[in-house]
């Protein structure tokens, strides 16, 4: 950005605009009908990008995939699916190629592990939290690197939790099971990289979603206040004094998926207002 100043007259500053050199790559977001996955492909469509995104709710997900089409003029496929299935995640990366001719990004985006204390978690829920983390990283990865490798290289990045850095109350599963998939990136970067493929975390704070509002309302009814005081509170104990919209992620992830980041590998960003207090 550059100011100017003619005649001693003071000029607004003329934008310079990055272009992300998304412009015709080809995304696939999971998750993508709502929350964090529908603003990652958002995004992308807003930058060029044709889309595809997939969730179990075919009604939400077609929907959705409508609305951005109208918002942005971008190609969008809409593949309904249960991600925790391995058959879905094949079907989706083929399903992909098939229509655009190739992929370029992988955005993971997985619904939650169940939320539990750890010394409650049962054998099913441990079960659910690795299929949902761990294994669905790993297939959506597996399945996808063949294409990035085909089109000269690409990019992966893995919608995670702050909880691997610092525990929150019932989300001991969140934060087991997503700190694995950290080190299954990195392992992952350091094989693909010389194939131009980059693989890369990001880790939300407390992001205003569904998901999000459905556990401050169950933290505030134990406390027995209501759902606004109980967001109120959460908001004061980040540095910033807000929660973070969906977008906050989703300029992240778009920045990690573009031709500008790629110097960047085998990394994980926080992008939580700065609510986790560790150094490193």
């Amino acid at each position: 950005m550059r100011e100017t100043q003619q005649m001693g007259v003071f000029q607004q500053p003329e934008r310079d605009i990055m272009d992300l050199e998304l412009q015709g790559k080809v995304a696939i977001v999971g998750g993508g009908s709502k929350g964090l996955g529908r603003a990652c492909a958002e995004v992308l469509a807003e930058e060029g990008a044709k889309v595809a995104i997939c969730s179990r709710n075919r009604g939400d997900l077609e929907k959705t995939a409508e609305e951005i089409r109208a918002a942005t003029g971008a190609e969008l496929l809409a593949f309904p699916g249960d991600l925790d299935a391995s058959s879905t995640i094949k079907d989706l990366v083929a399903a992909t190629v098939g229509h655009f001719g190739r992929l370029d990004i992988l955005v993971n985006n997985s619904g939650g592990p169940p939320i539990s204390f750890a010394c409650d978690a049962s054998d099913a829920m441990l079960e659910t939290a690795v299929q949902r983390s761990l294994f669905y990283f790993a297939r959506m990865s597996r399945e996808a690197i063949p294409h990035l490798k085909a089109g000269g290289g690409g990019r992966i990045v893995n919608i995670l939790a702050s909880t691997v850095y610092q525990p929150l109350l019932k989300m001991a599963l969140s934060g087991t099971t997503r700190i694995g998939v950290i080190a299954f990136a990195k392992s992952l970067a350091d094989e693909v990289g010389k194939h131009g493929v980059l693989v890369n975390n990001v880790c939300p704070g407390s992001i205003l979603t569904e998901r999000m509002l459905m556990n401050i309302k169950a933290r505030a009814d134990e406390m027995g206040i209501t759902l606004e005081e109980a967001l109120f509170k959460r908001a004061a104990e980040i540095p910033l004094g807000r929660l973070g919209e969906p977008r906050d992620i989703a300029y992240t992830v778009a920045f990690l998926a573009s031709g500008k980041a790629g110097y960047i590998t085998g990394s994980t960003l926080r992008v939580d207002g700065g609510v986790v207090r560790s150094v490193l």
